[in-house]
């Protein structure tokens, strides 16, 4: 009986990243889903942990690749259950209740997408996602892969990852399936993980090139949406900075306009 979820981590010598992921995996109060590590041959001990661990395990293996999304691919390709959750080594799973609580929403739609709480340097908060993803989102933000069930279907329709990109062939996915493929999508009201931002796409070093792989998807992909997102922005500053002005809260408070 195919399982209706399948968990996916990658991992590099990060062993204790990987600890803590794979504790929140396996501690789950829920269990009917199958969970995959994919460690790309790792030296720091993370091999002999999983290893520790296969009894908890569907599959792993400990081997080179090529990169994360070579990893995630492998992942990709080894899992049977209906919807995938990529939860990379360092990030875990909100608490021990959260698919329990959770699990019923997993159904019918392609992408079943979460909040996520994002730990710093500074501390940790949340962050809530739109009901609505629209393109003006994509083209600023994206969906963490962690909070994100992916119908695993999906990938045959959109294809996998992209394997040239370094840091943005996730968000590549998503925008290509929601704006290309009309994929549908459900928002969860609810923390699914939470994300440590100390992971290789986060660092500000990365940042410009993370930039400018958006930037090659949007030309190859989307160019007729470009301009049309930059005026779009543009004009939305521009009311932003009127509805601050004083002036024109003067001119509200003395009725010779309506607040807008």
């Amino acid at each position: 009986m195919t399982k209706k979820l399948s968990i996916i981590t990658i991992n590099y010598n990060n062993l204790e990243g990987l600890k803590r992921t794979m504790e929140s995996v396996v501690s789950q109060t829920w269990q009917e889903f199958e969970y995959i590590v994919i460690d790309g041959g790792s030296t720091d001990g993370s091999a002999e942990y999983i290893h520790s661990q296969r009894e908890q395990l569907d599959y792993w293996v400990s081997e080179p690749d090529h990169g994360i999304y070579n990893a995630m691919n492998k992942g990709i390709a080894k899992a049977t259950g209906e919807y995938l959750l990529f939860l990379n080594s360092g990030d875990h799973l909100y608490s021990a209740a959260v698919l329990a609580e959770n699990h019923s929403a997993i159904k019918d739609q392609d992408l079943i997408y979460f909040d996520i709480v994002y730990v710093d340097a500074k501390g940790s908060y949340a962050i809530a996602y739109p009901e609505t993803l629209n393109f003006s989102f994509f083209y600023l933000d994206t969906l963490c892969h962690q909070s994100t069930l992916i119908k695993r279907t999906l990938f045959e329709k959109v294809g996998l990852y992209d394997e040239h990109l370094k840091f943005a062939s996730d968000w590549k996915f998503f925008i290509k399936a929601l704006f290309q493929h009309n994929c549908t999508y459900l928002k969860v009201n609810a923390i699914l993980s939470t994300y440590f931002l100390d992971g290789i796409s986060s660092l500000i070093t990365n940042q410009k090139v993370l930039f400018e792989e958006r930037q090659q998807v949007l030309n190859s992909n989307f160019k007729g949406y470009v301009e049309d997102i930059d005026e779009l922005l543009a004009l939305r500053t521009k009311v932003s900075n009127l509805k601050n002005s004083k002036k024109i809260g003067w001119l509200v408070k003395l009725g010779l306009i309506h607040k807008f």
